[in-house]
């Protein structure tokens, strides 16, 4: 297995990293004084909001928010892993992966997978033009009003009768098995494992083809057979439509998941090209990570009856702990009987969004679904809600989503909002608000700071950061955001070299990510030959408040239960200081 790319080498190679030449070559670039802009490839826009520092070596569009080093800008342009595109961007500069993070170079046989998958996806598409049993394919794809430019749009094709149409065509009964596509059973006889079916690829995010869905003709069993787990599939990672869908919308404004290949391909052909299924699995965390990669709002549409309703709670179960305060997610219970496959046939487009506009936001069905059997006019059933409420909220990420969500639990169960916390962190009672820890995240208000501007100027030029002193005074000041500050000072003052795009890439996946990026894209209007100045001031201001808490606390020591001999001169120097 491979081990963590080094943060010293992902240091260097942004470095080595022109990100105006990297953007430059798949983004159309103007300059404009030190930074370039452009129109944003990420969503639809007519006037540029798409800026690319290459001072702080980063990109950052006003319009959407996207923003990101060069890792980040081909993860999401060219849909490549973070190991992908770090391997890329690592050719380019002549650099090579440290041994002990390479992954491992795929096996002689994984390495034919790919080829061979798209083999079988070729035949299928032919067999569906070609085959003599093509009629009765033919027919129930026009029966469900496809048009052949949807079909071709998404692969489809046809695995005709019988048992070695694919063995036959493509022959390699050893691999055919390893790519799943072929059965060896107990007597070692190999067969097509697709047999008598419409095809669906099943294609990652980068366009290859790693699966296939299989759906009947007639009333056999099971109604869609999927391909099984091999070395380049996995049902719990890959969502059927989504690559499809980004083809036609880059950034879509949210993305629809719904059960079934047909219901994706139904509403594409009626003008809805953003829905996806998951592959015979619930949808998992790793499946909402990847829809919220492209967008911020995801539609669980499901059946009404029980079964729709049960995988619907999976599904919320499971988003709990994605759900980050940009994120939306919201559910649609269909009418009894309807699909959305039927559904949009009947209504059209503007009926199937009609319904999409009324869906119900994640915290309403929550909320909902817990007060199930629980009678909130009694105090058995608020306390039976809270019981049940709590645990869920607290897989929730910290946050103003999680703080509303606490707000309203508490509300419903007529409790105290510390008692709900210290239910959800496991406490036997409320205790006392801790000092914020620099794993809490940092809820910086909109307005100028001190502790704002601070962490802005150290990111527009970390050198600042050896003006500052020992950082570690000021981790004893409670104010928002100092941990995060402190943290910053720490890593520089032991990494000086580190570039601003360095440190946001540090950053990724932390609680503090959107705050810094939101800072780093900052108009401080602090001109660039006061930042230095600025920044010290701020630094002074801060050291100010210190002071100012620090001789409250004495105080009060002073009054309670008194001083220590040192303490007392430390009270008649800060005193001193004040006059």
């Amino acid at each position: 297995m491979a081990g963590r790319i080094p943060d010293a080498f992902i240091d260097d190679l942004l470095a080595r990293t022109d990100i105006v030449e990297l953007v430059a070559a798949r983004v159309k670039l103007r300059r404009s004084g030190s930074n370039h802009h452009g129109l944003c490839p990420f969503h639809n826009e007519k006037t540029p909001s798409f800026t690319v520092s290459a001072d702080k070596q980063f990109y950052h569009c006003f319009g959407c928010g996207a923003h990101g080093t060069a890792i980040r800008f081909l993860m999401e342009y060219d849909r490549l892993s973070f190991p992908e595109a770090v391997e890329l961007l690592s050719r380019q500069a002549g650099m090579e992966i440290p041994r002990e993070a390479r992954a491992a170079a795929p096996s002689p046989e994984t390495a034919t997978l790919y080829p061979l998958l798209e083999r079988a996806a070729d035949c299928y598409r032919d067999w569906l033009r070609r085959h003599a049993g093509r009629e009765r394919a033919v027919d129930y794809l026009r029966k469900r009003g496809l048009s052949g430019e949807i079909a071709a749009r998404y692969g489809i094709g046809l695995a005709p009768p019988g048992w070695d149409n694919l063995l036959g065509a493509l022959g390699d009964a050893e691999s055919l098995v390893r790519a799943g596509l072929a059965i060896r059973n107990e007597q070692g006889r190999v067969y097509d494992r697709f047999r008598d079916r419409i095809m669906f690829p099943i294609r990652d995010r980068r366009g290859r083809t790693v699966g296939f869905g299989g759906r009947v003709l007639d009333q056999q069993e099971p109604k869609y057979l999927n391909s099984p787990e091999t070395p380049v599939f996995q049902k719990g990672r890959e969502l059927y439509g989504l690559y499809e869908c980004l083809e036609q919308q880059r950034k879509p404004t949210e993305i629809i998941v719904v059960e079934g290949y047909m219901d994706v391909v139904a509403l594409a052909q009626h003008g809805v090209p953003n829905a996806v299924a998951t592959l015979g699995t619930a949808t998992t965390g790793t499946h909402l990570e990847r829809i919220f990669q492209v967008c911020r709002d995801v539609v669980f549409c499901f059946d009404g009856d029980r079964a729709g309703r049960e995988a619907a709670w999976r599904a919320l179960e499971n988003a709990l702990a994605v759900m980050r305060d940009d994120r939306q997610a919201r559910f649609l219970f269909l009418p009894d009987g309807e699909d959305p496959d039927s559904l949009i046939r009947e209504r059209g487009e503007a009926g199937f969004r009609a319904l999409l506009a009324e869906a119900e936001p994640l915290s309403e069905f929550l909320f909902r679904e817990l007060s199930t059997d629980a009678d909130l006019r009694t105090m058995d059933g608020r306390a039976r809600l809270a019981e049940r409420g709590a645990p869920l909220l607290a897989r929730v990420p910290a946050g103003v989503f999680r703080d509303l969500l606490v707000d309203e639990l508490a509300r419903r169960a007529g409790v105290d909002r510390e008692h709900v916390l210290a239910t959800m962190e496991g406490r036997e009672t409320p205790a006392r608000q801790a000092r914020p820890s620099a794993k809490q995240p940092l809820n910086l208000p909109q307005r100028r700071t001190t502790v704002r501007l601070a962490v802005a100027l150290l990111l527009q030029r970390p050198a600042l950061a050896a003006l500052a002193g020992d950082p570690a005074r000021l981790a004893r000041l409670s104010l928002p955001g100092v941990p995060l500050l402190v943290q910053l000072l720490e890593l520089l003052r032991d990494e000086p070299h580190l570039s601003t795009g360095a440190i946001l890439e540090r950053f990724s996946g932390d609680s503090h990510e959107t705050a810094l990026w939101k800072l780093a894209a900052w108009d401080h209007m602090v001109p660039g030959d006061g930042i230095e100045e600025e920044f010290t001031d701020s630094i002074r201001r801060l050291e100010t408040l210190l002071a100012a808490e620090r001789l409250q606390y004495l105080h009060e020591r002073l009054q309670d239960e008194g001083l220590s001999e040192d303490e007392h001169a430390e009270w008649l120097s800060l005193l001193r200081s004040r006059r």
